[in-house]
This record gives C-alpha cells, structure tokens and sequence, in this order.
C-alpha cells in the first residue's frame, strides 16, 4: 500500500458538487493499494499514519500524532499512486489492484485507522472526487508498505 499523508488544517471531499466528507486539523490521506497488498500492509499503515508524528509540539518540534493531538483523517482512494511514467507519456497502473479487489482493502483501511483511535471521514471509492485542503506546512510525507514487508 502507498499512502500520501497530508498535514492539514481543513480537508473536504465533494462528488458532483455535494461535500461528502470533511474534516478540520488533522491528516488527508491519499491511499493506493497494490498487487500483493493485504491484511498485514492494513494493520502497518493505520498504525504508522495513527501515530506519525508530523505535529509540532510547543518548542515547535515535530513529537505529536494525529491520535495525540485530537485530530481527525481524510482517506481518499487514489490508485494514480500506483501509476508508472518510466516509459512512454501515459502511466502504466498494472501494480495497482483492480477495483474489485482493492476496495475491500480500502474500506479495511479506514476502519483499521479508526480502530487506532482516529475519526476517520473517508471520499467514495471509484467516484470523481474533488478534494480540498489546506496544507499546514506545508507537511507531506509518503509511506510505502513494499519497503518494509
């Protein structure tokens, strides 16, 4: 699984005009699922983004998570993160899982991040989504499970 993990001081999602999801300071999360994720990528990403700390602390230094600071996430399903521009100009997503398969994942996810303890607000998979957000930092940090597993 890849994510992109977003510091925030607000995040919303919107479908066709119509906000489905927000939240105020806390983390939005762009989440890929890739061929060969499974329960074991789940269970480390939802711990590693619940108690990342990529909030600062009064000497402004970065040693609070999201769980520690009260804070909320924002997971967006995004497979372009799978995408591979080594060759030619359109990206290849063959490392990216098929819908079918990935969204059951996706879904694990989230409920896997709440369970750590984090309200947890989510886009809706395979939609046109709009995404806003106001990048407090700016921070963004990219997680990758095939580098630990």
């Amino acid at each position: 699984m890849r994510a992109v993990v977003q510091r925030v001081g607000q995040a919303s999602v919107s479908v066709g005009g119509d906000e489905i999801a927000s939240i105020g300071r806390g983390v939005l999360v762009y989440l890929g699922v890739g061929r060969g994720d499974g329960e074991p990528e789940v269970a480390w990403l939802a711990e590693k983004i619940a108690n990342l700390r990529i909030f600062e602390n009064e000497r402004s230094h970065f040693d609070r998570s999201v769980r520690d600071i009260g804070g909320a996430a924002l997971v967006v399903s995004q497979f372009t993160l799978y995408g591979d521009c080594r060759r030619g100009r359109r990206p290849s997503f063959d490392a990216a899982l098929p819908p079918a398969e990935a969204e059951p994942l996706y879904e694990r996810f989230v409920a896997a991040l709440a369970a750590q303890g984090v309200a947890v607000q989510s886009g809706r998979f395979r939609a046109m989504m709009d995404v806003a957000a106001v990048n407090a930092g700016p921070v963004t940090m990219l997680l990758d499970s095939a580098r630990v597993f």
